[in-house]
């Protein structure tokens, strides 16, 4: 196993605990020298908080940690590609690389519908590694998704149950 691959399961721990609040499985964590600083799960429904993706709340601690938004010299790593706050963020925060599992063809910004990441018209571009641990981020995603269909399909029967 390879230092990403190490990194990414960590990531995926952190999705696991959105998945099991009933949030979208989504996890981060960012590292300094070989040392996990933040750490950041999907709450937005749990939070009722827009803010509260994963890769916000890792750059959050991770800042706190090193006392300097600037996290140059760090690697985040997330279970899912970025939407444009997250990806915008990362720019802001200076983060040097960004390792990503799944990429998101309906909303990802760093590389399915825009690449903010390495966009050469801002000040700071990130090295971006794609497609690690890809089969177990998309797994955890599918089956959340999946469940989240049954769920909406029993709870819509339910409810003309009730109205008939």
């Amino acid at each position: 196993m390879n230092i990403d691959e190490k990194y990414m399961k960590e990531a995926l721990k952190q999705a696991k605990k959105a998945y099991l609040l009933g949030e979208v499985p989504i996890g981060c964590v960012i590292v300094f020298e070989d040392k996990i600083i933040g750490r950041g799960y999907n709450r937005r429904n749990t939070d009722k908080n827009t803010l509260a993706h994963a890769e916000i709340t890792a750059i959050n601690r991770a800042s706190k940690k090193m006392g300097d938004w600037r996290l140059e010299d760090c690697t985040l790593y997330v279970t899912l590609e970025p939407c444009q706050m997250c990806a915008g963020a990362i720019v802001q925060a200076r983060i040097s690389r960004v390792v990503m599992g799944s990429m998101n063809p309906k909303a990802g910004c760093g590389g399915s519908i825009l690449n903010i990441l390495e966009m050469p018209q801002f000040n700071h571009q990130v090295q971006v590694n794609r497609g690690i641990l890809e089969e177990s981020c998309s797994q955890m995603l599918t089956q959340f998704f999946k469940e989240l269909r049954l769920r909406n399909k029993i709870d819509k029967m339910k409810k003309k149950q009730y109205t008939e």
